[in-house]
């Protein structure tokens, strides 16, 4: 039996439940086919690069999620103290999530376009759990009328 001061706890909260939804809607597969970088943790694009674009964005959901406000060059710190393997991946660590990596994903993103790729995802993830999609709109408000009022 392991001691207590032998233990390494690590808090999930309910990032597990949002690391889960993210993993069954596929955005970590579909963002990496959609910026067009095939992933091979063998063969870094860039020194340092571990994680791939579409972990990236699971990240960014995760922390996003996490009720925290902090510039990117300290994004890296939420994880630290988390179950960060369990929410990304082996041998994922919070270093890997740097400013350096965070940015040159956003540039992928914007160069294949945001829109695109937001569509694409949430009008698969709407077929997936079959959420009727006739009165969907873009706008940045979740706030809509239909019919006379």
């Amino acid at each position: 039996m392991q001691k207590a001061s032998q233990m390494k706890v690590e808090n999930l909260d309910h990032l597990g439940l949002i690391a889960g939804l993210v993993d069954e809607i596929g955005i970590v597969e579909r963002i990496n086919q959609l910026v067009g970088e095939y992933f091979d943790y063998a063969q870094h694009k860039q020194p340092g690069e571990i994680v791939s674009p579409g972990l990236v964005v699971k990240a960014t959901i995760i922390n996003g999620l996490g009720m925290v406000s902090a510039p990117l060059y300290l994004f890296y710190k939420f994880f630290e103290g988390k179950a960060i393997e369990h929410l990304l991946g082996a041998g994922i660590q919070a270093s890997h999530l740097n400013d350096d990596r965070l940015g040159r994903v956003l540039d992928k993103l914007y160069l294949a376009g945001i829109t695109e790729i937001f569509t694409t995802i949430a009008l698969e993830a709407a077929q997936k759990f079959e959420i009727n999609t006739d009165t969907s709109h873009l706008d940045s408000s979740s706030f809509h009328l239909h019919g006379k009022y």
